[in-house]
């Protein structure tokens, strides 16, 4: 059971890690968990991540204000960056940011109901690092584990941050950014876009009175708007778990790129990332945001996803999963 009663902190910064895993391995857990080593340090991260913004301006080249209302293919919306950036994605179970409460089941302050580490590359496909929200972690000073969706109750942006680094290795200052959003930011990106053609893989029905909320979708390809597409990231059945939610999330990312690829939105792209600013929070600026999508939409090859490995279920019932001991998982893959 998750515990109750933790208010997130402030996003902002994340802490650096007292040690950085070789790169290209995943973390292991020293006895049953790894104590992430954070107590502390969270001003620092804060400080870091200023730096860190400093030290990015250097490799985002200045983007032309006049060039970006005229974009007709991707290339024109922004100057690439230099090197590959990395982004941590949060997407919360609040409906709204700066709600205190989920409004979902179980209810309780907001967790992160998904995350993903993604890599942008100005010279390579972009790659999606899943991170599963059931993976146990233990937190320094805490006796019990917690998954590491609940992680971002406890310390918000910044705690969640510095675990995901120390999780699979990242680089000092690393991630780079950082986006949020919430389930009522999901809904208005894809109504901005029209809808998404998406292929449920079976009929997802789900009722909660309690909630007021209904999940209603056929099977097969067809156009969602943006309440069916929450509908379809949050439907959970029994069979498939997290890691059948973990596929359609994919899914929905690989549609997101498509439809953003599509000459009618490339036009108005700048006018829609301004629009959308007030449905993420996020420490990208506008023109890094378009820098990062000319380097995405540019690209001929699909998304490249990977994620952590876990252990089997010991149950069928298991909340919490281990992370696989014994698998290596290259970070970011070669292309």
């Amino acid at each position: 059971m998750v515990p109750r009663g933790e208010s997130p902190s402030a996003p902002g910064g994340r802490s650096p890690s007292g040690g950085t895993p070789q790169r290209g391995k995943i973390a292991r857990p020293k006895g049953p968990h790894r104590p992430w080593r954070l107590a502390g340090q969270l001003l620092v991260g804060v400080a870091g991540l200023v730096i860190g913004g400093g030290v990015l301006g250097l490799v985002w080249p200045p983007a032309d204000p006049a060039a970006l209302d005229q974009a007709r293919d991707s290339a024109a919306l922004s100057p690439l960056p230099d090197r590959p950036i990395t982004v941590l994605v949060i997407g919360t179970d609040a409906d709204r940011l700066g709600a205190t409460t989920n409004g979902a089941a179980p209810p309780g302050t907001p967790n992160s109901d998904a995350l993903f580490l993604v890599r942008v590359d100005p010279k390579g496909p972009v790659q999606v690092l899943v991170l599963p929200t059931e993976l146990a972690v233990k937190l320094p000073g805490q006796q019990q584990s917690l998954p590491l969706g609940a992680v971002y109750r406890r310390g918000g942006v910044a705690l969640t941050a510095d675990v995901a680094a120390e999780l699979v290795g990242l680089g000092k200052g690393q991630p780079d950014r950082y986006l949020l959003l919430s389930r009522g930011g999901l809904r208005q990106l894809v109504d901005a876009l029209g809808s998404l053609e998406l292929s449920p893989d079976r009929l997802m029905r789900y009722e909660d009175k309690a909630q007021k909320y209904t999940i209603d979708l056929q099977a097969g390809l067809q156009q969602l708007n943006g309440v069916q597409v929450e509908q379809l990231v949050r439907f959970r059945e029994p069979a498939g778990g997290e890691a059948a939610r973990r596929t359609r999330q994919q899914q929905v990312i690989s549609g997101l790129q498509q439809q953003l690829a599509q000459p009618t939105h490339l036009a108005r792209l700048p006018d829609l990332v301004r629009q959308l600013r007030s449905g993420v929070e996020t420490n990208l600026s506008e023109a890094e945001v378009l820098s990062l999508l000319a380097a995405t939409l540019g690209q001929s090859k699909p998304i490249r996803f990977a994620s952590l490995p876990l252990e089997p279920p010991a149950e069928p019932a298991q909340a919490l999963r281990q992370l696989k001991r014994e698998a290596t998982l290259p970070l970011w893959p070669s292309p």
